[in-house]
């Protein structure tokens, strides 16, 4: 085997495979890169049973072959060498011998017969934009529970119907959603599809093809194999499903009620991680709404105390509520408008609290387009 190719081309492609894999393997052979040469140029792949991520890149093939190199140390050796083409050729003893200029190495080859087959995906898929897709994972990826004692909620929930892809996520402390555009083709399924993702890897999907143009998404497997493709370009990755059924959270966001608040986004942000910074790490802060402010008092250890205001526009009653600061800035970058409406819940339950709607707002009397919701379960404040 022997191939010449661009250094840049080269780092990034092995950069992309590599980066959906863990840090530490159990298994040595799946920190590897396949690398295949052949008359199409070259395709790299990775996979770790879980998620695989493949690309093809243009390459001179003096000799086509197959090899096994290890993933992370190729990646960073490949970005760090001189700007000059890359040469890869294996030796007689079976050795990977790599040259770029003046720099030399000699890595060890791994089985390549030991290495798992990459797996296809052939089912219903459609397409969805690129900008579009990346910007719904990063307004909702980051709600879904980072505790692997219950898998189903570290997963992001996609859900195709019709011609809208929504994404959820939940933690049980709140639920985020977010619905873009799905294009399905004129051979467009009318049942309903649903895949749970692994939070971690979709945030990496969304990084990496938000500048793609179009997403093909992929549903395909059954059983204990169910597995989602992403393609953009040139690069694929896939993903192995949460087994598992995802929790009902779509009803628990009530229909629309008027008592809400209409608040500048950044000056509220602002002011929260003020106030919040005398707050213990698991203290709620106390928020106080009236007709045209929204108040923050926050009493903390060592006898701080911090309290501020913003201005706000109230329809009904005035509020007295407390909510994790952590979980309202990160609606709050979500949101991505000037303007951010919170909207006070009614529950039938009087002894249960009622959770907080945050949705984005055009301008203070101009609501969003109800792509994104935000539902915040308040904590109970010490008198």
């Amino acid at each position: 085997m022997k191939f010449h190719v661009n250094r840049d081309v080269f780092s990034e492609a092995v950069s992309f495979v590599v980066k959906l894999l863990p840090q530490r393997n159990p298994q040595p052979i799946l920190a590897g890169v396949l690398i295949e040469a052949g008359d199409a140029g070259l395709s790299l792949s990775a996979f770790d049973y879980e998620a695989s991520a493949r690309t093809t890149i243009e390459a001179t093939v003096d000799d086509p072959g197959t090899i096994l190199v290890h993933g992370r140390l190729l990646s960073e050796i490949a970005s760090r060498l001189p700007n000059a083409p890359i040469q890869i050729e294996v030796d007689d003893d079976g050795g990977i011998l790599l040259s770029c200029g003046s720099a030399r190495f000699t890595l060890a080859s791994m089985p390549v017969q030991e290495y798992p087959a990459i797996p296809e995906v052939s089912g219903e898929s459609g397409l969805v934009p690129a900008e579009d897709f990346a910007t719904a994972i990063a307004q909702v990826a980051f709600a879904a529970s980072r505790d692997d004692v219950t898998p189903v909620l570290t997963g992001v929930q996609l859900e195709v119907s019709g011609t809208s892809l929504s994404l959820v996520a939940t933690d049980r402390y709140r639920v985020a959603l977010r619905e873009i555009p799905w294009d399905g083709g004129t051979a467009a399924s009318a049942e309903t599809m649903t895949a749970l993702v692994p939070a971690r890897t979709l945030q990496e999907v969304g990084k990496t093809f938000a500048h793609g143009g179009d997403i093909s998404i992929a549903f395909s497997g059954a059983g204990d194999r169910e597995i989602i493709a992403f393609t953009a370009g040139n690069k694929t990755v896939t993903s192995l499903l949460i087994k598992g059924n995802f929790p009902p959270v779509r009803r628990l966001f009530p229909e629309a009620t008027e008592h809400a608040a209409v608040v500048n986004t950044a000056e509220l942000v602002e002011a929260v991680r003020r106030v919040a910074l005398v707050l213990d790490r698991s203290a709620p802060l106390r928020f106080t709404f009236t007709t045209d402010s929204v108040s923050m008092d926050a009493s903390g250890t060592e006898q701080a105390r911090a309290t501020e205001s913003v201005d706000a526009n109230l329809v009904g009653e005035d509020v007295t509520l407390g909510l994790n600061p952590q979980y309202l800035l990160e609606s709050l970058s979500a949101v991505r408008s000037e303007f951010a409406r919170i909207t006070f819940t009614s529950s039938e339950n009087a002894n249960k609290l009622s959770p907080v709607l945050v949705t984005p707002q055009t301008s203070v009397d101009k609501g969003g387009d109800g792509s994104f919701k935000y539902l915040l379960q308040p904590n109970l404040l010490l008198r």
